[in-house]
C-alpha cells in the first residue's frame, strides 16, 4: 500500500510516519511539510520526503498521483489570526487535496480535525460526534477545521474525520511546552478553581485509531472522537510536568470571570486596532480553566478502540523527550 501523510513533520504527523513504516502491508510513505525538521524525521527506504505547499494545486497533484491512501494532518492551529490565513492553510490546501484525490483515484482520505468545533467556555462532559455544534465557533481555527469536514463529507471520496483531544507524548512541541514555556515568563496561573476535568490523550493511541480506520470498511464516512475516555484534573498534570522539569508548582490562582474581563477586552482591543495575538485569549482561559471531555463509544464500537498508553505514561514520555532536546 502506498500513503501519502501531510503535516509529516509536525507532531501528529511524525509519529504516524514512525508507526506506518513499521507496517510490512505498506511499502511506500510520501511524508510532506513545510520544512524537514530533525527532531521529526524518520530515515528510512520506505519513507520519501517532499518539502512544499498545499495550496498549491500542482505540487498537490504530485504527491497525489500514486497514493492509494491520504492522511491529512497538516493545519495552521493558532487560537488567533485572520480567517484569510486560515482559509488558504486549512480550506484551499483540503480543496486541493480532495480534488487531486478523486482526480487520481485516491481509495481514502483519512483527515485530522479537532475538538475545539465543539468548544464553548462552559464545562461540558462526554461530548458525542452527533451532539449539536455550538451556534458560533470559537475561533477562526475551529471554524476553518469544520469547513475543512463538510468539504469532504460532500466530496465522492471515501473518507474518515478524526477529532482528537489534546495531544500529549515524545514529540510533542506545542500543549506542554507553550505550558512550560508561559511558566518561564511567569504568565501561568490556575484559571478557577484548578478542578476542571479534560481528556489528555497519548499521541501513540490516536496514531493506533488511524492505522485501524486504514482497512476498515465500517469506518468508511465515519466522524470519530478520540481520546483516552478518563478525563483527569488538568493542573495536577501540569504540576506534575513543571516539578518533574525542576520548576515550581502552580499555586496563584485567578478567577474565571476576572480572567474573562481583561482578556475580552484585551482581544477587543487587538482585533479593533489589528494587533498582533494577546498573550491569552478566551479560548486559552476557557480550555485551562473548563472542563471538556469526549465520549468515545463510536471508535470503540467501530474501530475496536482500545487506549494502550496510559495518560501518565505519555506524560513521563514527553519528559524524558524534552530533557533530552531541551538542555
Amino acid at each position: 500500500m502506498k500513503v501519502l501523510v501531510t503535516g509529516a513533520t509536525g507532531f501528529l504527523g511524525f509519529r504516524l510516519v514512525e508507526k506506518l513504516n513499521e507496517d510490512e502491508n505498506i511499502f511506500e510513505i510520501t511524508a510532506t511539510g513545510r520544512t524537514i525538521k530533525k527532531s521529526h524525521f524518520v530515515k528510512s527506504d520506505k519513507v520519501k520526503y517532499i518539502t512544499g505547499n498545499l495550496v498549491d494545486s500542482e505540487f498537490v497533484n504530485e504527491i497525489t498521483h500514486n497514493a492509494e491512501v491520504v492522511i491529512n494532518c497538516a493545519a495552521l492551529s493558532s487560537p488567533w489570526g485572520k480567517l484569510s490565513d486560515f482559509k488558504e492553510a486549512n480550506i484551499l490546501s483540503q480543496k486541493n487535496l480532495i480534488q487531486s484525490s478523486t482526480r487520481n483515484k485516491v481509495n481514502k482520505f483519512i483527515f485530522i480535525s479537532s475538538p475545539s468545533v465543539y468548544f464553548e467556555p462552559i464545562n461540558k462532559f462526554n461530548i458525542s460526534e452527533n451532539d449539536p455544534l455550538p451556534k458560533q465557533f470559537v475561533n477562526n481555527y475551529a471554524k476553518s477545521k469544520f469547513e475543512a469536514e463538510e468539504l469532504l463529507r460532500a466530496s465522492s471520496i471515501p473518507y474518515v474525520i478524526f477529532r482528537p483531544r489534546a495531544l500529549i507524548g515524545r514529540g510533542d512541541h506545542v500543549i506542554m511546552p507553550r505550558l512550560i514555556n508561559a511558566f518561564d515568563k511567569n504568565k501561568l496561573k490556575i484559571i478557577g478553581n484548578g478542578e476542571n476535568l479534560v481528556d489528555l490523550t497519548p499521541v501513540s493511541n490516536v496514531v493506533d485509531a488511524i492505522l485501524s480506520s486504514i482497512n476498515n470498511e465500517k469506518a468508511l464516512n465515519q466522524t470519530f472522537n478520540i481520546s483516552n475516555g478518563s478525563p483527569v484534573k488538568l493542573w495536577d498534570k501540569i504540576n506534575y510536568v513543571l516539578e518533574r522539569l525542576g520548576r515550581k508548582k502552580i499555586k496563584k490562582k485567578v478567577s474565571y470571570k476576572l480572567a474573562f474581563i481583561v482578556v475580552f477586552l484585551i482581544e477587543s482591543i487587538s482585533k479593533l486596532f489589528n494587533l498582533k495575538e494577546p498573550a491569552t485569549t478566551i479560548y486559552s482561559i476557557g480550555i485551562l480553566s473548563k472542563s471538556f471531555s469526549l465520549n468515545i463509544d463510536r471508535a470503540r464500537e467501530i474501530l475496536k478502540y482500545h487506549p494502550k498508553q496510559s495518560i501518565d505514561e505519555a506524560i513521563d514520555e514527553f519528559i524524558l523527550w524534552y530533557k533530552k532536546n531541551n538542555n
